[in-house]
């Protein structure tokens, strides 16, 4: 079994909380800036000192402790990413109880589980569309006492009834929890069956973000430093980054709506910024297209290829030639710095976690000056287990164990987690922790390699391995991951078990199809037409013949089939964190795979 370990750099006295991380902010920088935000999409960021928040913070927490909230009882929050998640989040916390994210996009069914499961006393939810799912089954949920609106005045009405609630309580309150005591209850995004509550504590937020900010210094910490929160902050990528900011003594910003993202980018201007790999693929489709449409297709990929070229060899111990470099500095006055416009001008570093992000695009973005540090976690594991580091890079790899953790594979190729920010239990649900933990070891699912300096490469997910008629194992996200990047698509859906050959189940993308077509000269089309386009088959059949490459024979895709719908969040067949639900697909277009396997039937075979 091959194991490899980080040690920890920072310990943490065990009865300390995050409180005490705020408290540690605020007495080292009272009037430096902790937040920035908007009141209107319009207007300008305003900054919010690290005083000026916790006295927010605490008005809030009294206005909870009035409205009934114990130290451990549950609060709901449910909204899109906005200040007052954080100012909610913390507030939850110094009133000693404890944040129950849930998604504004979560069905009335959703959230009549979460409520009851996690038994919600409060919640707080962004609008009354919001409310009104709630209202659907308010009944199901008899301790669910009260439920207010951001919208309609919540946080104001908070602070109200908060007002005679003396200083003294929500410092007893602030005081109350321990290390080892639940900071928060974090439902998994469900791909398969109920979602399972995470029961994540102070402990992990608090020790593996202190260690997290030593090993990433360069990138949180460094003066100035600063982040755009656009992921949903009832994921736990989003959570950790907002905790870390804390430690890291960086300023947070929130974007709320992704058709303003570029202009929130443009005006916040981050250091650095998270993503999932859709996101970092959608600016490079959108920047080739836009070149395309513009006449300048042939200088993009030029430019493109330059900046790949460019960082691989970076990783060579000559580094770049003298030509090279030259080629590279006109890459970049033609195109390369408008790839770091679009993300502010100033990031120099991403952070990617989610999915797979490719050699490619990591190489690419490296070549245009914004260093994507690739790392791996789950909702089990308070977000990253391994990332890579400003000093330890290999691209291609999602880095090392952060310190405090280790690594290590099976014999059947599972990557197992031990360290700081593993999770204490799946909240109610002691046969899914007795099978999820053993010892300490979180086996995560998911399946990948450790090479001899600890890097850690991910190959796939254990639950989801095709066995082929014949016997073969196919991982399906090697192949989906290389055929998502394509401009034309938009999500796919590798199928073959039990069958004579993979196939895949593929859904054009609604905002890459239109680009596409202009950049190649042709007419618009709907995406049913677009889909029968011979051109667009084309294209689509050699980027399948490219995808194939990466596998042998007897695991490349053989056949695959456009669906006529795409697969998104609201239809339900993706995840909040824009997973593919793949039971639910493989369900509900049966029949599509089914055609996959009938000759006489549509679909498209690679030759």
């Amino acid at each position: 079994m091959v194991e490899f370990s980080t040690p920890l750099l920072v310990e943490i006295a065990p009865d300390r909380n995050l409180n005490d991380l705020f408290a540690e902010r605020l007495a080292a920088d009272p009037d430096g800036v902790v937040v920035e935000h908007k009141t209107e999409q319009s207007g300008p960021w305003i900054p919010i000192t690290a005083r000026e928040l916790d006295a927010e913070i605490v008005a809030v927490a009294k206005g909870l402790v009035a409205k009934g909230v114990e130290p451990g009882d549950r609060v709901g929050i449910m909204s899109r990413t906005r200040y007052e998640w954080t100012l909610l989040d913390w507030a939850i916390w110094a009133a000693g109880a404890i944040p129950v994210p849930i998604y504004e996009t979560s069905s009335a069914e959703q959230v009549s589980w979460i409520l009851t499961d996690a038994d919600v006393s409060v919640l707080v939810v962004e609008n009354e569309a919001n409310a009104a799912t709630v209202d659907e089954v308010r009944a199901e949920a008899p301790g669910l006492r009260e439920v207010l609106t951001i919208d309609a005045g919540a946080i104001e009405t908070l602070v109200a009834a908060g007002a005679q609630v003396a200083d003294d309580e929500v410092a007893r309150r602030r005081s109350s929890a321990e290390l080892s005591s639940v900071a928060t209850v974090i439902y998994t995004s469900g791909t398969t069956g109920r979602p399972k509550g995470v029961e994540l504590t102070h402990g992990n937020f608090y020790e593996l973000t202190v260690n997290a900010v030593e090993g990433l210094k360069e990138v949180v910490s460094d003066p100035g430093a600063r982040t755009l929160l656009f992921l949903p902050m009832a994921h736990v990528f989003a959570r950790f980054i907002h905790v870390l900011c804390i430690p890291a003594g960086a300023v947070l910003g929130h974007s709320s709506d992704t058709r303003t993202l570029l202009e929130d980018l443009g005006s916040f201007r981050p250091t650095f910024v998270l993503a999932v790999p859709r996101v970092f693929e959608k600016v490079y489709n959108g920047a080739e297209q836009k070149a395309a449409a513009g006449g300048k297709a042939a200088i993009f990929q030029r430019a493109a290829k330059t900046s790949i070229v460019y960082s691989r060899a970076l990783d060579d111990p000559k580094g770049p030639s003298p030509w090279l470099r030259l080629q590279h500095k006109v890459a970049d006055v033609l195109v390369l710095h408008k790839i770091r416009a679009l993300l502010g001008g100033q990031a120099r570093w991403a952070i990617s976690g989610g999915a797979p992000l490719g050699e490619r695009l990591g190489h690419f973005y490296r070549g245009v000056g914004l260093n994507v540090l690739e790392g791996y976690g789950l909702t089990e594991t308070t977000a990253p287990a391994t990332v890579n580091l400003p000093s330890r890079t290999k691209i291609g790899t999602v880095g090392v164990p952060l310190p405090g953790t280790s690594v290590r594979i099976a014999d059947d190729g599972e990557v197992e987690v031990k360290g700081i920010q593993v999770f204490r239990a799946y909240h109610a649900n002691e046969a899914a922790t007795t099978e999820s933990l053993s010892d300490g070891w979180f086996r995560t699912g998911g399946l990948g390699s450790l090479d001899d300096e600890g890097f850690l490469a991910i190959t796939g997910r254990k639950k989801e391995i095709i066995v082929t008629a014949g016997g073969k194992n196919v991982a399906p996200a090697v192949l989906e991951d290389r055929l998502r990047g394509h401009p034309l698509i938009s999500q796919v859906v590798v199928v073959g078990d039990q069958r004579a050959y993979i196939g895949a189940l593929v859904t054009l993308d609604p905002e890459g199809v239109p680009g596409w077509l202009t950049a190649h000269g042709k007419p618009a089309l709907t995406l049913e037409e677009a889909a029968q386009d011979p051109d667009v088959l084309a294209s689509i059949d050699k980027a399948v013949a490219r995808a194939n490459k990466a596998v042998s024979r007897a695991e490349s895709i053989r056949r695959y089939r456009i669906l006529d719908t795409d697969l998104t969040i609201a239809n339900g067949y993706l995840t909040p964190k824009l997973s593919v639900k793949r039971a639910v697909v493989l369900k509900d277009f049966a029949a599509d795979v089914e055609a996959l396997y009938d000759p006489t039937t549509g679909g498209h075979d690679v030759g």
